[in-house]
């Protein structure tokens, strides 16, 4: 067995999903409350998605993994610093603004016409942060469309 790129990613992945899982574990119970969703519950099922495919990765790796040169790697740049800054400005801006920002740039630089992928990544980012606010009763920060 080699040591290769899609290996080596996959071994990074891996150990990302353990922290990920572990940090997930450590929210609080809420008060007075056994439910068998929490907070922890999306975390946890992510974290497990991610340990499956990681080790997928490493244990077969794909024959062709040439690392990519040119124009695909600055769009994985684009992708990686578009993330960032999702992360970085949900508690600011809020779920619904910086998701709309994050899939409406990630859907353009992928060749989606802006128009389309902006009134199709609102749509989500509104349907999603309902699903999780009302339904699941999983908060999400409003950020800037809160009412003070």
């Amino acid at each position: 067995m080699t040591l290769n790129g899609d290996r080596l990613l996959g071994l990074f992945l891996f150990v990302l999903a353990l922290a990920y899982g572990w940090g997930a574990q450590q929210w609080p119970e809420p008060f007075g409350s056994h439910e068998a969703v929490g907070p922890e519950t999306f975390p946890t099922i992510l974290s497990i998605a991610l340990a499956i495919s990681s080790l997928l990765m490493i244990i077969k790796p794909d024959a062709n993994n040439e690392w990519p040169k040119g124009k695909t790697l600055l769009e994985i740049g684009y992708a990686i610093v578009a993330l960032f800054a999702y992360a970085i400005l949900m508690e600011p801006l809020g779920f619904i603004i910086s998701t709309f920002a994050a899939v409406t740039f990630l859907a353009w630089r992928m060749g989606a016409p802006v128009k389309p992928a902006g009134i199709i990544s609102l749509s989500c980012a509104v349907g999603v942060f309902l699903l999780f606010n009302n339904l699941l009763d999983l908060p999400l920060p409003l950020g800037l469309l809160e009412i003070r």
